[in-house]
C-alpha cells in the first residue's frame, strides 16, 4: 500500500513538472479574435518553458484555423511585447498571410479568399536577427488580421531572445 501511494506521488510530481515546463499559448489581451490553443499552434524548437529565440536562426510557425466567415485578405501581424511596448518582427510583420496558406492536409498550397467552415494551415517563418538584443522575458504576439484590421486569429507566447 505504501509503495503504491509513493509511486502515485512520484508520478504526480513528475507530471506537474512536465506540465509546468510546457510552452503556454495564451489568449491575446483585449482581442475578440478566435483564440488559439496549444493544439492549434506549433513553433520550431519550442518544447518547454519560454520559447528560446536564438539569434541567427530561423523560427518556423504553423497554426490551424477555421474561419467562421469568408475572408478576402489576411495580413500577418507579429511583434515582441517588451515592457508593454510592441516591437515588430522585421520581415514578417505586415506581410500578406495569403501566401502562406495550405489546405487542412498541410501540404496542398492555397491562398485567399478563405471560405467559412473550411480548415486551413498557416505556415511561416522569421529570422531572429543578430541585431536583436538579448531579452530574458518577452511576449510574442501573433495575429492574422483582415482588411479592416480586425484579428481573425490571435495568440501570445512567452519567449526570450538569446545568443
Amino acid at each position: 500500500m505504501k509503495v503504491q501511494f509513493l509511486t502515485a506521488v512520484v508520478i504526480s510530481f513528475y507530471l506537474i513538472i512536465l506540465c509546468a515546463e510546457a510552452t503556454v499559448v495564451r489568449k491575446c489581451q483585449g482581442k475578440s479574435a478566435k483564440q488559439l490553443s496549444n493544439e492549434d499552434v506549433t513553433i520550431s524548437n519550442c518544447k518547454k518553458g519560454r520559447c528560446r529565440l536564438r539569434k541567427n536562426t530561423k523560427v518556423t510557425i504553423e497554426l490551424k484555423l477555421t474561419p467562421d466567415h469568408d475572408v478576402k485578405k489576411l495580413t500577418t501581424t507579429v511583434n515582441a511585447v517588451v515592457l508593454s511596448v510592441p516591437l515588430p518582427f522585421i520581415g514578417v510583420d505586415g506581410t500578406s498571410a495569403c501566401n502562406n496558406l495550405y489546405l487542412e492536409d498541410g501540404t496542398t498550397k492555397t491562398e485567399c479568399p478563405l471560405k467559412a467552415g473550411q480548415s486551413y494551415v498557416y505556415k511561416n517563418s522569421f529570422d531572429v536577427l543578430p541585431v536583436y538584443p538579448n531579452i530574458p522575458a518577452l511576449d510574442v504576439h501573433w495575429a492574422l488580421t483582415e482588411a479592416n484590421n480586425k484579428a481573425l486569429v490571435c495568440f501570445e507566447i512567452p519567449a526570450k531572445i538569446t545568443n
